[in-house]
């Protein structure tokens, strides 16, 4: 049940991805570029994220349990970190260059041409090699 509630909820996550626009490069790169030629549009799409999730996380506060049982994780402290803060700005970079971040990068595997799928290889490797780059630079100091 679990694992069909799961892929439900992100079929549905990758077509409000399509849906919405988060997929379509251009129109994310728009977003971006507040000094150029700036597209708002996305703005009704975080805040159609942002919103719900705020009162999710209220309701959640108050469950000791998860809707399909288990236990809800701990809420992490809000601590600025420097390893936060480069990620931050690689993500942000990686997200202005290409126009894509994971979610919209896996909602546009199955069109987005080699190109979406070079950006997809590129970022999964980037994910395995970061535990090994986070600790050689640790090494460094």
């Amino acid at each position: 049940m679990r694992a069909g509630l799961a892929l439900i909820a992100g079929a549905v996550f990758g077509l409000g991805l399509v849906v919405s626009g988060m997929t379509d490069t251009t129109k994310v790169q728009g977003w971006l570029d507040l000094f150029g030629a700036w597209d708002p549009t996305l703005a009704f799409v975080l805040g159609g994220a942002i919103l719900p999730m705020a009162a999710a996380w209220r309701i959640a506060a108050r469950r000791r349990e998860a809707v399909l049982g288990g236990v809800i994780p701990v809420q992490s402290d809000a601590k600025i970190t420097p390893q936060l803060a480069l990620g931050s700005v690689l993500f942000g970079v990686g997200w202005g260059l290409s126009g894509l971040c994971p979610g919209p990068a896996m909602a546009s595997l199955g069109f987005g041409g080699w190109q979406g799928a070079v950006f997809f290889v590129a970022m999964c490797a980037a994910m395995i090699a970061q535990p090994r780059v986070t600790a050689a630079l640790a090494g460094v100091r």
